[in-house]
């Protein structure tokens, strides 16, 4: 088998209303998706998704003749594109869907298959009212939810501490509740300050005294000197690394014992191939792989064959906040949106590769542009 073409889609949903990010000071008025198509000469064609893949024109030929098994080349590849140019990780998710295919297996069997599954934490995305948060969370129990994740962004932290003050008032231990700060998460126009050293540990231990699970990004993403300080000093478990993009960061985090929960995403930072090893690195040393999933479907399934296949955390973020972020609008290049089982639950798929069912109604009517690069460097457009 060979690989004899890339495709590269980039497909947008209009968002009607807008999206109101807790992360980005502007509202979100549309939603864009890329998706890579890897065909061969089999007719077996992998499907990835994630960043724009911008840098990987000039470079298909390095891949195209090549045998789509020859995973670790092929990560060396990308990873030298993404130091010169840009990150092209989503081919990398559509070779393993190729490979799962060509073997007639799910990807998550050819990771290890510690498990098929992992209880999904609704990861909320927006600022609202203590009262609206709180209503919320209930919703989440009786949909089968074991855990939630609660956004900080007020201009006032107290505003947030409300928030969660009001959904374990709400929900008692009915949900585990995380909190994400944000503080490694910077759009390009967001210029307010992040956290230092004594507000993220004053921040934490109020969220200790509210039995919260986990604090997310207290601080910014290369500051692990810092977060390894803050990690010493409270008894609430630290996660982060969402922003981190290369294995020298997780390396150096790891080393001085930074974080609790370790979360790169396989769609923006290594692949599954690259993700693997910082999941094997840090679960070796005690401490959590659960990755941030914040993209769209396939992202999320990408992701999910990787953690119920090494993850030793319970909890896997399922990107959930209705009705400004639903299933729907997530996953609107598919043929059936995501969603858990009645035990809570994120099941992944037992078709062969990632089990990706793309809707092709949606991808004739979201389809903004189109680039082809076939054996014999044809070019189409």
């Amino acid at each position: 088998m060979k690989i004899t073409g890339i495709e590269i889609k980039h497909y947008l949903l209009p968002l009607n209303p807008p999206f109101k990010a807790a992360w980005d000071p502007e509202p979100r008025k549309k939603f864009a998706s890329t998706v890579v198509y890897v065909h061969t000469d089999e007719g077996i064609t992998g499907v990835g998704s994630g960043d724009l893949m911008m840098g990987l024109e000039g470079h298909e030929h390095l891949f195209i003749g090549q045998d789509p098994f020859a995973i670790e080349r092929h990560a060396q590849v990308i990873q030298n594109i993404d130091f010169h140019y840009g990150r092209c990780w989503p081919l990398d998710l559509a070779l393993w869907d190729l490979m799962g295919k060509a073997t007639n297996q799910p990807v998550y069997k050819l990771l290890g298959a510690r498990s098929n599954k992992l209880l999904a934490y609704a990861s909320t995305g927006e600022i609202v009212t203590p009262e609206e948060r709180a209503e919320r969370a209930i919703r989440f129990v009786e949909q089968g939810f074991k855990a939630m994740k609660i956004r900080f962004h007020h201009k006032d932290v107290k505003d947030d501490i409300q928030v969660v003050e009001a959904v374990r008032k709400a929900v008692g231990d009915k949900l585990e509740i995380m909190v994400d700060a944000n503080q490694g998460w910077k759009m390009p126009w967001d210029v307010e300050r992040t956290w230092d050293l004594k507000m993220a540990y004053q921040v934490a231990k109020e969220l200790e005294e509210l039995k919260v699970f986990w604090l997310e990004e207290p601080l910014p993403s290369h500051q692990f000197e810092l977060m390894a300080k803050l990690r010493d000093r409270v008894g609430i478990r630290i996660a982060g690394g969402e922003m981190n993009r290369h294995m020298h960061d997780f390396r150096e985090l790891n080393k001085v014992n930074a974080l609790d929960v370790y979360q790169p995403d396989v769609a923006l930072s290594g692949g599954i191939t690259q993700t693997k090893k910082v999941a094997d690195l840090v679960q070796g040393s005690g401490a959590w792989f659960s990755p941030h999933t914040w993209t769209n479907g396939i992202g999320l399934l990408a992701n999910l064959h990787l953690a119920a296949a090494v993850s030793h955390c319970p909890y896997l973020e399922f990107p959930y906040d209705p009705p400004a972020w639903s299933n729907e609008r997530r996953d609107y290049i598919q043929q059936k949106p995501l969603m858990i089982d009645k035990g809570g639950y994120l099941v992944a798929p037992e078709q062969p590769g990632l089990g990706i069912d793309l809707d092709e109604e949606a991808l004739k009517q979201y389809e903004i542009n189109h680039f082809y690069v076939g054996e014999k460097n044809t070019v189409s457009i």
